[in-house]
């Protein structure tokens, strides 16, 4: 009955590989069937193995889970085994990566991988690369792909959606129905099935030994940028009082609380509905707070998600577009301006590129700012050119080019201050340092004030001596910690050369061969100072 529930593409590998195949260019997967599950191990000599879906279609959102261990006993290896995940989609020339992992655990892990809704028909290719590492075997026990989103569940299956509880000496979710009687405050029924069978998690203060206990309950960590409405079921029984909150967590780890429960009790499942918005990952955190052991219980079920925001209200901001704060002066200013009243500091000028001068970053033949152009250089000067309003509560990362020009010292040259709405807190978050003279450099900030704020880039001229002329190109902001956007892979087919040559190969012929390097071209006048990426790349 369960095989026949299971949706195209899900294989749990028991008498078959359910349509996957595999690619005999490379190394064979090995079917356990007794074990349930496919295996590629460091037996035979290659470097890696290619497992392909049949052919799928979904119109809607799906989730991909996948569970999988990477077992090896080196102790650390160099070059380590990696299980990578891609998509690859009818008429696209290159596989998208979705997924990679390298670590080795003792058991199998879960990855839950949300899967965006396209008209386009798509297979995903698994790939297990087992590198230097001569002692590894990765093995995928089941692929599980499900309508809707990985942060639903209603915790009827034994991996729980990939939802995990943060281990607490004392007390700890736990997973509750199913007919076991394990508890003194166990619920009747459950919510999906409404019956006794059915599943679904509580926390209880049995156990409860401390001042303020608190369990937490953590989703996967969202994939895809999505907003609207989160709901969930709850249950909460207490006896003195207990605090049920709802957080989001980002990467970096700053929570936002979404959710309280208020103080009124509910004997019967109770439906709580939350604007959820998460445009960069983040993981949802189902937290509860006793204050002693006969504090009672929670239990959640039924977790969902709508892409409509819960009040169907007007009242919720538009999804920030990071696009349209960013400017790279081709055409204008875009919503970038200057404050009159320091004079025109910041200049959006064009110059010929030669072998004693760049152009401008974007395409090398445009436009870009210039500050304390030889009109402007008086001592005492400032120049400041304001950024577009951004909202509060976002984390951004700034990412921006700049090169300085002058034989003078260049301590004032370009700062970046954020200023809060009211104009009253101003406050920097970037200096100019030493850098190459004359080299488009990036520099990266990232940034989260609870405030709507604007970025400011401030350049001043102290006295002749203390004077640069700099120049700025290509501002770009995006959501989500600059870390993190580091972490994501790049997209197919691009590369910057920084890790290494990504999907590139070269054929090795006779003198003539690529080689990856920094800084200026080894013979004078004939290449670029620095690299385009970030100047030193």
């Amino acid at each position: 009955a369960g095989a026949a529930l299971l949706s195209p593409g899900s294989c749990a590998f028991e008498d078959s590989a359910c349509g996957y195949e595999w690619d005999y260019a490379h190394l064979p997967w090995a079917l356990h069937g007794e074990g349930h599950y496919i295996s590629v191990d460091t037996s035979y000599e290659g470097e890696k193995a290619v497992l392909s879906s049949p052919e799928l279609y979904s119109e809607e959102w799906s989730c991909v889970r996948l569970i999988y261990q990477i077992a090896t006993t080196s102790e650390t290896s160099p070059d380590p085994a990696r299980l990578n995940l891609y998509l690859r989609q009818e008429g696209k020339s290159f596989d998208r990566l979705l997924w990679s992992a390298k670590e080795p655990s003792d058991s199998w892990l879960i990855a839950s991988l949300d899967l965006t809704n396209s008209t386009k028909k798509y297979k995903i290719v698994l790939e297990g690369e087992m590198r230097q590492d001569k002692s590894a075997s990765i093995a995928v026990f089941e692929i599980k792909i499900t309508p809707g989103y990985c942060i639903e569940c209603d915790f009827e299956e034994n991996h729980l959606c990939g939802f995990v509880n943060r281990w607490n000496p004392n007390v700890n979710w736990f997973v509750g129905g199913g007919n076991i009687r394990n508890s003194q405050s166990i619920l009747p029924k459950d919510h999906t099935l409404n019956s006794e069978l059915g599943h679904y998690m509580y926390v209880d203060s049995v156990y409860v030994k401390h001042f303020q206990e608190v369990a937490q309950l953590i989703s996967p960590k969202t994939t895809a940028p999505m907003s609207g409405c989160l709901s969930f079921y709850y249950q909460l029984k207490q006896e003195s009082s207990i605090v049920f909150t709802v957080y989001l967590r980002d990467m970096s780890g700053f929570y936002e609380e979404i959710w309280k429960t208020d103080s009124a009790l509910s004997a019967d499942w109770a439906l709580a509905e939350v604007d959820f918005n998460a445009p960069y990952p983040m993981e949802v955190i189902f937290e509860v707070a006793f204050n002693s052991a006969k504090g009672g219980y929670v239990a959640l079920d039924d977790i969902s998600f709508s892409p409509v925001y819960c009040s169907n209200q007007t009242g919720m901001r538009p999804p920030f577009n990071p696009a349209e704060a960013g400017c790279n002066f081709e055409e204008d200013l875009c919503n970038f301006y200057q404050d009159h009243k320091d004079g025109p500091g910041w200049s959006r000028v064009k110059v010929k590129r030669n072998v004693y001068r760049a152009g401008d970053h974007t395409t090398g033949f445009g436009y870009y700012l210039l500050a304390n152009t030889k009109f402007t250089s008086q001592p005492g000067y400032l120049g400041r050119l304001y950024g577009p309003t951004l909202p509060g509560n976002l984390q951004f990362c700034l990412r921006f080019y700049y090169a300085l020009y002058g034989f003078f010292k260049m301590s004032g040259t370009l700062a970046v201050y954020i200023f809060e709405e009211n104009h009253v807190v101003q406050e920097k978050i970037w200096s100019v340092l030493d850098s190459p003279k004359g080299v488009w450099t990036q520099a990266e900030i990232s940034f989260k004030k609870p405030m709507p704020c604007k970025v400011v880039f401030v350049s001043w001229c102290k006295s002749f001596w203390d004077c640069g002329l700099v120049a700025l190109d290509d501002v770009s902001f995006s959501l989500g910690s600059c870390q993190a956007a580091d972490l994501l892979l790049p997209n197919p087919g691009e590369c910057t050369f920084e890790k290494d040559e990504c999907v590139f190969t070269q054929k090795k012929r006779g003198r003539g061969s690529w080689h990856r390097r920094r800084g200026p071209t080894p013979t004078s006048y004939t290449g670029p100072k620095g690299d385009h990426t970030t100047g030193v790349g």
